[in-house]
C-alpha cells in the first residue's frame, strides 16, 4: 500500500529485527475482521516467526479488554469518539472496510434473490412483520415464491460492533426503531434468538429454516448463505460486494478524524450497511515493545495484506489514509521509536 515501505534498506533492517527477536502479541474483539486477522497472522508468522494471537469475542468485549490492559490491542467495529479516546488515553485507527448483510434461510431462495429495505427490515426486528408472505415483503419481491411461514429473527447475543452498525443503520432509516430500540453494541431486542459472534449467527441461520440474521459479508459468502439485496438511500437495490462497500466509503474524510460511520451513505452504488473496523491501543502502553510489535504487524498488513483482504471480500484503505494512520502512531509513547521505520 505504501511505496516508502519497499526501500531495500528498510526491508533489510526489518529482516534483521525479526531474526533477532521473535515476538508474540495478543488482541481481542470484533468478529467482523476475524477471518482476515487470522489469515494475516498466519502469513505474518510464516514470514517473520512472530505470533499474533487474536480472539474473536465481539467488539464490546474487545473494548473492555483493551480498557483493562489485558490485551496488546483491542478491535471494534464501533469506533470510539475522539472525546472517549481522550478520556481513556487511547488511540484508534481503521484497518479495512466491509459490510454487514442480512441473510435468510428460506427453501428455494438463493443469494441476492430477495429484496429488502430499511423499513421492512426494521419491522421484522420490531416484530411487526412476522410472516414471510407479508404484503410488505410481497410488494418488494413480486414474482418471488415467499412461503406462508413464520419469520425466525436471529441477532447477536454478545456485545457487537456488527450489531452497532446494524442498529445504527436502522436508527437512521426507521424512526420507530430509533425511538423504541436505538443503537449500540447491545440493545433490548423486541424479538429474536441470539447467536454469539458472526460465527454463531451464521451457524444459527444456517440450521434454522425460515430465519433471518445479519453477518459480516465474508461469513455470508464463505458459508454460501442467501444474502439479500438492500435498498440504499438513493433508492437503488444493491448487492453487497467490494464495489458497493468502496462506494459507501468514497466520501469519508479520514483526515478530519478516524471516528467515521458510513452506514446509509449517499450514492446509487453504495451498500447501506458498510462499515470500517478499528484497532484500539493505549497511548502510554504498559509494554512499549509489545505495542511496537502491534504497529509492525499492521504496517506489514497495510503493505502486504491487500491480496488476502480482497480474497476475503474486505476493501483495503487508500494509500493516503494509510499514511495518515502511520503518522498517528507517533502518539503512542515509546512504541513508535521502538518500531522499525516505515519510511
Amino acid at each position: 500500500m505504501y511505496a516508502g515501505w519497499k526501500s531495500g534498506l528498510v526491508a533489510a533492517a526489518m529482516a534483521l529485527s525479526w531474526a533477532a527477536n521473535a515476538a508474540e502479541i495478543t488482541g481481542a474483539g470484533a468478529s467482523f475482521p476475524a477471518p482476515l486477522y487470522a489469515k494475516w497472522a498466519s502469513d505474518y508468522y510464516k514470514q517473520t516467526g512472530n505470533k499474533v494471537n487474536y480472539q474473536s469475542i465481539g467488539s464490546g468485549a474487545g473494548i473492555k479488554q483493551i480498557d483493562a490492559g489485558i490485551v496488546d490491542f483491542g478491535a471494534s467495529d464501533m469506533p470510539q469518539t475522539d472525546e472517549v479516546l481522550r478520556s481513556k488515553g487511547q488511540v484508534q485507527f481503521p484497518v479495512v472496510i466491509g459490510g454487514t448483510v442480512p441473510v435468510v434461510n428460506i427453501p428455494g431462495i438463493g443469494p441476492g434473490q430477495m429484496k429488502l429495505d430499511g423499513q421492512v427490515l426494521g419491522d421484522i426486528y420490531l416484530g411487526k412483520i412476522t410472516r414471510w408472505n407479508d404484503p410488505a415483503l410481497r410488494a418488494l419481491n413480486p414474482g418471488l415464491a415467499l412461503p406462508d411461514a413464520a419469520i425466525a429473527p436471529v441477532r447477536r447475543a454478545d456485545g457487537s460492533g456488527t450489531t452497532f452498525n446494524f442498529t445504527n443503520y436502522l436508527s437512521r432509516v426507521h424512526p420507530q426503531w430509533k425511538a423504541n430500540v436505538g443503537e449500540g453494541t447491545a440493545v433490548n431486542w423486541p424479538v429474536g434468538a441470539g447467536g454469539k459472534g458472526n460465527e454463531g449467527v451464521a451457524a444459527f441461520v444456517g440450521r434454522l429454516p425460515h430465519s433471518i440474521g445479519y453477518v459480516e459479508y465474508s461469513y455470508a459468502k464463505q458459508n454460501k448463505m442467501a444474502y439479500t439485496l438492500l435498498k440504499n438511500r438513493d433508492g437503488h437495490f444493491v448487492a453487497p460486494n467490494e464495489e458497493s462497500f468502496r462506494a459507501a466509503a468514497a466520501g469519508v474524510d479520514w483526515n478530519r478524524s478516524f471516528y467515521q460511520l458510513i452506514t446509509d451513505a449517499p450514492g446509487k452504488d453504495t451498500w447501506p450497511i458498510s462499515t470500517a473496523t478499528f484497532i484500539l491501543m493505549h497511548q502510554q502502553p504498559k509494554d512499549p515493545a509489545k505495542a511496537a510489535e502491534v504497529l509492525r504487524f499492521f504496517a506489514w498488513a497495510f503493505d502486504r495484506g491487500d491480496d488476502a483482504a480482497a480474497a476475503l471480500d474486505y476493501v483495503a484503505l487508500p494509500d493516503s489514509v494509510v499514511e495518515e494512520i502511520r503518522k498517528s502512531w507517533n502518539r503512542i509513547v515509546d512504541a513508535q521509536s521502538k518500531a522499525i521505520s516505515w519510511k
